[in-house]
């Protein structure tokens, strides 16, 4: 956890979370309020943060990795803004005429970045996450994200890549990248990054143990010149190349 989300933490009054990442800091949250619910309860868990926000308690929303990628940081600006909420940023010294309360975004180590430092540097060149989760967003949707993805020869990170309610996305979005990508291709998954019970498999995309995967995975799929060495999987920038090393 980034330094800064500890300080907030600390001095929280109300902290809200799902409850499985709530779980994991337990340490971090005694003595406070602490307001644990589930999954696909999003909505309202934000709006009782802002309502917490609204009444002038120091309030700590939490999300896992970072909260501006595929985390909380988006639901609450939407809310508040049909809402109509005057929501300052947390340096500001203004204030509006409609009801708010000062906002601080607190950046932290998204899942793929933790990911990648287990494997080595494969996202040293343009890269692209894509969540496999087709329930905000239509499948066909995320199926054109991928094969442009695939066909520009970005490295993909891949979120949210298989459940028990949707266990063959990723198997789907494996024959797609595999259209545009060879089989050999340098790919990989991790579990449970920086966690308790972490796993990490490094792989081919032609052979890649889909069945291992669960929701606490990221697959990161390599590009074309993306290579696997002494156990590092790594994509090269092109300093070799240009500086003739």
């Amino acid at each position: 956890m980034a330094p800064e989300a500890l300080g907030a933490l600390e001095s929280a009054e109300i902290v809200l979370g799902y409850k499985t990442y709530l779980d994991l800091i337990p340490d971090l949250v005694q003595n406070k309020t602490v307001m644990a619910s589930g999954m696909r309860k999003e909505v309202e868990r934000c709006w009782a943060a802002i309502e917490h926000a609204l009444s002038g308690r120091n309030v700590a929303l939490i999300s896992s990795g970072d909260a501006g990628i595929y985390g909380m940081a988006g639901l609450v600006l939407d809310i508040c803004k049909e809402k109509r909420l005057n929501v300052l940023k947390w340096d500001s010294d203004g204030a509006g005429d409609a009801p708010g309360f000062f906002l601080r975004i607190i950046p932290g180590i998204p899942a793929f970045n933790a990911a990648a430092s287990l494997l080595g540097a494969p996202l040293m060149h343009d890269f692209a996450a894509v969540s496999l989760s087709d329930h905000l967003t239509p499948w066909e949707v995320i199926e054109k994200r991928l094969c442009a993805a695939a066909e520009a020869d970005f490295v993909l990170a891949i979120y949210n890549p298989r459940s028990k309610s949707r266990p063959d996305l990723l198997e789907k979005a494996r024959r797609i990248i595999l259209r545009y990508r060879s089989a050999g291709t340098p790919a990989a998954i991790v579990r449970r990054a920086m966690r308790e019970e972490q796993w990490e498999c490094v792989s081919t995309v032609g052979e890649l143990p889909v069945e291992e995967v669960d929701m606490q995975s990221v697959v990161i799929i390599g590009n074309s010149r993306t290579y696997l060495w002494n156990g590092w999987m790594v994509t090269p920038r092109g300093y070799l190349d240009k500086y003739c090393v």
